[in-house]
């Protein structure tokens, strides 16, 4: 069956990329991340990690301008920065810094009250990521007036980190016996004012055009390539689906989790048992296949995909198989442990107020990694 994605634009396998390796400086290249020597320590590591809140400005662009209020526009500061600073704790690095990089489009948007936001938006991410033990300085960044080039806008942090190489999670440890461990991505952790539909940064393509009416482009065509297939939902923003428990437009907005205090909290106390860590973003439950060598990961205990998840897949139409390849499915975060440490590690996760429970195990896979899902939709592999 043919990607839904990949008929909107997206491909999650993101061919192509593998033509960077010869030339990028990574020194484990089965990790999550790239380390590279640091030139004036050998003993040391450095991470510098870029990304973005992926299509999910354009979701928070409409609430925006249907309603007139900025502060929609805040929670895209969290989305950035989440996606790098998690991505950086997935190869034990301690994140050091970050900057900022805004694009917009000024005949669209209200510069002063975008920035006044996404302002908010970081400096209530820096508070909460010292108050939980993980703080990180904010080095400034760039805002860039792009009127011919954006429509809308776009939100980007890039992460300076550091670790002793001795200490890096390069992938090699993960073994067959290893137990897989899952946080949620939806929920109420400790440190958020609200519960987490779980949606993160990835996916809002197939989402946001799948639930949202075709009245939207018409009245902002600057939301959308001018391509056939898109926004063919029949929700408004402020619609209700059953069983969501909350509007379509706050549903696709809630920000994506920080799970760097959790991670650090685990590799704190129990780092030897710490195989690897996956931050499931691009790919959603197949991240997993660019951590280690010769792996089979079995995911047989996922938990329900939260309401939102369930919506779109009835919505958009696309397969199980699909929707594990295109979303987290309600697992954010995940570790992989010796079995020794699954308690304790479970322990602290669900100290944050997270939901945590395994969700399978590591085997050994011939050549090239290989992930298994069993799921009560269905059973689904992947390499």
């Amino acid at each position: 069956m043919a990607s839904r994605y990949r008929e909107l634009g997206v491909d999650v396998s993101k061919p192509g990329v593998e033509r960077f390796r010869g030339v990028i400086d990574d020194l484990f290249p089965d990790a999550f991340c790239v380390v590279y020597r640091d030139p004036f320590d050998p003993s040391m590591g450095l991470v510098l990690h870029t990304d973005s809140a992926g299509s999910k400005p354009i979701q928070a662009y409409l609430m925006y301008k249907e309603t007139g209020d900025a502060s929609w526009l805040k929670g895209l500061a969290q989305d950035a920065l989440a996606m790098n600073i998690n991505d950086v704790l997935c190869v034990g690095a301690k994140p050091v810094s970050f900057v900022d990089y805004v694009a917009y489009n000024p005949l669209n948007i209200d510069r002063v009250a975008m920035l006044t936001a996404l302002a908010e938006g970081f400096a209530e991410c820096k508070k909460v990521l010292a108050d939980e033990g993980t703080p990180i300085a904010f080095a400034g960044g760039e805002t860039a007036d792009l009127p011919d080039v954006l429509r809308t806008l776009d939100v980007c942090v890039t992460i300076h980190g550091h670790v002793k190489l001795e200490w890096v999670l390069s992938g090699e440890a993960v073994k067959p016996g290893d137990v897989l461990i899952g946080l949620r991505s939806g929920g109420k952790a400790r440190f958020e004012n609200r519960a987490n539909s779980g949606i993160m940064s990835n996916g809002h393509t197939l989402a946001r055009t799948s639930l949202l009416s075709p009245s939207y482009l018409e009245k902002y065509p600057e939301i959308s390539h001018p391509s056939k297939g898109r926004y063919l939902g029949r929700f408004r923003l402020d619609d209700v689906p059953d069983d969501l428990g909350e509007s379509v437009g706050e549903a696709l907005l809630h920000p994506t989790r920080l799970f760097a205090p959790i991670a650090s909290a685990i590799l704190k106390e129990v780092r030897e048992g710490v195989h690897g860590m996956i931050h499931n973003t691009g790919g959603g439950q197949t991240k997993c296949l660019r951590v280690g060598t010769n792996v089979r990961y079995i995911k047989d205990t996922l938990p329900e995909p939260d309401p939102v998840f369930r919506l779109i897949k009835a919505e958009s139409g696309v397969d199980w198989r699909e929707m594990y390849q295109d979303f987290n499915m309600g697992v954010g975060f995940e570790v992989t442990v010796d079995p020794e440490c699954t308690e304790r590690v479970l322990h602290i996760a669900k100290g944050f107020g997270v939901g945590a429970q395994v969700i399978g195990r590591c085997e050994r896979s011939r050549g090239k990694n290989a992930l298994e899902i069993k799921s009560a939709y269905g059973n689904f592999r992947y390499e």
